[in-house]
C-alpha cells in the first residue's frame, strides 16, 4: 500500500469516528472494500487510525492554531492524520507532506491544496512553538474531552493523571497461558527459544515486550495461550471455577473469559450472546483451545428465550458498558462516549442483572463485570443491586485502573445467600 493510500484511508476512518462509527467496525468495512490490502497494509492502517485518534485533542489544536477557517471536513481529516505522522512516526517528511498535498488537489477542486500545503510546511518549521501552545488547552493536554477529564478528577482526585497517561499509551500484548500445557515460566523459555522478549506478569501471563503476529509465536494453533488483557485475566481467579460446577458466561464473546474458566476447572459452562457472528468467534476461540461450551445465541435478560429453569452453580456477568477503562485500546471510545452514556448503560444493566440472578442457585456466586472505569456502571450499580435483593451479599469488589500493564475493570463477587 502507498503512502497516499494510507493516508486516504485513514482519514476516511477518522472521519467515520468522528460521525459516531465504532473503529473496528470502521476499519473492517475499509478492509472489505479494498481486498487487496496485504496483511502489512492493514497494519499500516491500523496503525494511522488509533495513533490518530490516540492523540486527537492535540492534533485538531495544531490545525485549529495554523489557520482562521477550518478546511472542509475530509481534508480537515487529512491534516490530522498527516500531522500524525509528522509528529508521532518516522514516515519520510516530504512524502508525507507531498502526499497529503496532491490528494488534497483532488478534493473540491482543489481550493484546500495551499492550505494543506501552508499548514503542513509551517508545523515543520515551527513544531515546538505550536505544540508547547497547545498545553494550555487541557482537551489538547490530556487527548480526552473536558467532561470526561473533569470526571476523572473529581471520582479519582489521586489518580486521574496516572489513567491519563496510560489513555495514551500503546497497549501491551499480553499472553494467558493455557494451564492444559504449562505455565508462564515454562512458556518464557518457549519465547525465549525464537527469540521473543517477554516477562512474567502472574503464574500464567507474560507481556511481551513487543507486540508480535500470534501466527509466529509458539503452540498458538495448538492452544498454548490465548491473548488476553492482564486487568481481564483477572476475572476467572476471582470467580473461581469448581470442578463439576455448572457456570453460565452470560455475554461471553468474543470468549476470552469463556476459554479461561475451562483452563481454570473442569466445570460444565453455558455460554450466550446475542450476536451470532460474535459467538462464532467464542467457537473458534474453544476449538484452538481443545475445549468445549454449550454456546446459545440469545438476549441473557430474556429468560423465556434459552433458561430451561436448571439454576446455575456461578455466573459470569460480563455486562455491557460504556468501555471506558479501554480507551488505551480502543481509543475511538474516547470520542464517542457522551457525558450521559454511563447513567443510560447502568440503567440497562439493572435488567440484565435482576433477570440472571433468578438463574443462581441459593448460596451461588455472580461476579459482576465492566471493563468501565464510570461508577456508575460500577460502584454505584452494585449498591443498588444490593439494595434491590435481600438475598445478595458483597463477598469482595475491585476497580482495576488502567496502567502499562492491563486496562482499566471493575469486579464484583455477590454471594447468593
Amino acid at each position: 500500500m502507498s503512502m497516499a493510500q494510507a493516508q486516504q484511508l485513514a482519514a476516511k476512518s477518522i472521519g467515520e469516528v468522528l460521525n459516531g462509527h465504532n473503529l473496528n467496525e470502521v476499519l473492517l468495512q475499509i478492509v472489505r472494500q479494498h481486498p487487496e490490502l496485504s496483511v502489512a497494509d492493514k497494519s499500516t492502517l491500523h496503525a494511522l487510525s488509533h495513533g490518530t485518534l490516540r492523540y486527537l485533542g492535540l492534533l485538531q489544536q495544531l490545525v485549529r492554531q495554523m489557520t482562521t477557517t477550518l478546511p472542509a471536513d475530509d481534508v480537515n481529516h487529512l491534516l490530522l492524520v498527516a500531522l500524525y505522522q509528522l509528529h508521532f512516526t518516522h514516515n519520510a517528511q516530504h512524502a508525507v507532506v507531498n502526499e497529503a498535498v496532491n490528494y488534497a488537489r483532488r478534493l473540491h477542486g482543489g481550493r484546500f491544496q495551499k492550505m494543506t500545503n501552508a499548514i503542513l510546511r509551517r508545523f515543520l518549521r515551527e513544531r515546538d512553538t505550536l505544540c508547547l501552545a497547545t498545553q494550555q488547552y487541557d482537551v489538547a493536554r490530556y487527548n480526552l474531552p473536558q467532561w470526561w477529564l473533569n470526571y476523572l478528577k473529581k471520582q479519582y482526585p489521586k489518580h486521574w493523571h496516572n489513567i491519563l497517561t496510560a489513555f495514551t499509551q500503546h497497549p501491551p500484548m499480553t499472553l494467558r497461558i493455557n494451564r492444559h500445557y504449562g505455565n508462564a515460566e515454562q512458556y518464557l523459555a518457549d519465547l525465549n527459544a525464537v527469540n521473543v522478549s517477554a516477562k512474567i506478569l502472574d503464574t500464567h501471563c507474560v507481556m511481551l515486550e513487543k507486540p508480535v503476529n500470534v501466527q509466529n509465536l509458539p503452540g498458538f494453533a495448538d492452544g498454548h495461550f490465548s491473548v488476553q488483557d492482564y486487568g481481564a485475566q483477572q476475572a476467572i481467579p476471582l470467580l473461581n471455577p469448581q470442578n463439576g460446577e455448572r457456570i453460565l458466561d452470560a455475554c461471553a464473546a468474543p470468549g476470552g473469559k469463556t476459554g479461561h474458566m475451562l483452563e481454570w476447572a473442569d466445570c460444565v459452562v453455558t455460554a450466550l450472546d446475542i450476536n451470532q457472528d460474535r459467538l462464532n468467534r467464542v467457537q473458534n476461540n474453544l476449538e484452538r483451545l481443545q475445549l468445549h461450551a454449550y454456546l446459545q445465541c440469545a438476549d441473557a435478560k430474556d429468560l423465556q428465550t434459552w433458561y430451561d429453569g436448571r439454576t446455575f452453580d456461578a455466573i459470569l456477568a460480563d455486562v455491557p458498558c460504556t468501555a471506558s477503562g479501554v480507551s488505551k485500546r480502543h481509543p475511538d471510545i474516547k470520542w464517542l462516549r457522551q457525558p450521559q452514556d454511563s447513567v443510560t448503560t447502568a440503567q440497562q444493566q439493572e435488567s440484565l442483572l435482576d433477570n440472571l440472578w433468578q438463574t443462581l442457585k441459593p448460596g451461588g456466586r455472580l461476579l459482576l463485570a465492566t471493563c468501565s472505569i464510570f461508577i456508575e456502571e460500577n460502584q454505584l450499580q452494585l449498591a443498588r443491586f444490593l439494595a434491590r435483593h435481600a438475598d445478595a451479599r458483597e463477598r469482595q469488589s475491585h476497580i482495576l485502573l488502567p496502567n502499562s500493564k492491563q486496562d482499566g475493570f471493575y469486579y464484583a463477587l455477590i454471594d447468593k445467600t
